[in-house]
């Protein structure tokens, strides 16, 4: 049986390099820290060789680029490299698009990729809630649990 599916297109020209680099997890609930060394490189992210595997979703940060400078990301794939679970294939997409590898002559589509959004970071959505008044309504819970006066009491009458 023949399965059909519509022509990936990619956002981007891939190149295999070999950069060290340290990664390190931004989230302290998912912790990870290693030396791994990136595979591919994009406009938009980068596959990285790591021993151990990452949750999709874990915000991360990539140092020692060349140049010496740093880059954050977040998982968008994880894949075990052969079959002994020796090491993973993590997939990392930038949250600042562009030529953050160093990479001599980049390819034309790097440069559109660049100028286009990036992805959202994970600050830019507590920092918009930070921004927005918080509103307070004293009639709901768990307000309405307290007295109106020092709000040490339980209200048991409602």
């Amino acid at each position: 049986m023949e399965v059909l599916s519509p022509k990936t297109t990619r956002r981007s020209t891939r190149i295999r390099v070999e950069i060290p680099v340290s990664v390190i997890s931004l989230d302290r609930m998912r912790p990870f820290g290693e030396n791994c060394v990136v595979l591919v490189v994009s406009a938009q992210g980068c596959g990285f060789r790591s021993s151990r595997p990452l949750q999709l979703e874990t915000p991360i940060m990539l140092n020692g680029l060349p140049g010496g400078g740093s880059v954050t990301a977040r998982v968008a794939n994880c894949l075990p490299l052969g079959s002994d679970g020796k090491y993973f294939l993590i997939g990392a997409s930038l949250y600042t698009h562009g030529n953050v590898w160093g990479i001599a002559n980049p390819p034309e589509d790097w440069k559109i990729a660049a100028q286009s959004t990036p992805a959202p970071s994970p600050t830019s959505a507590s920092a918009s809630a930070e921004a927005a008044p918080l509103r307070v309504n004293k009639k709901q819970w768990p307000y309405n649990l307290f007295t109106e006066g020092d709000g040490t009491q339980l209200n048991r009458n409602k």
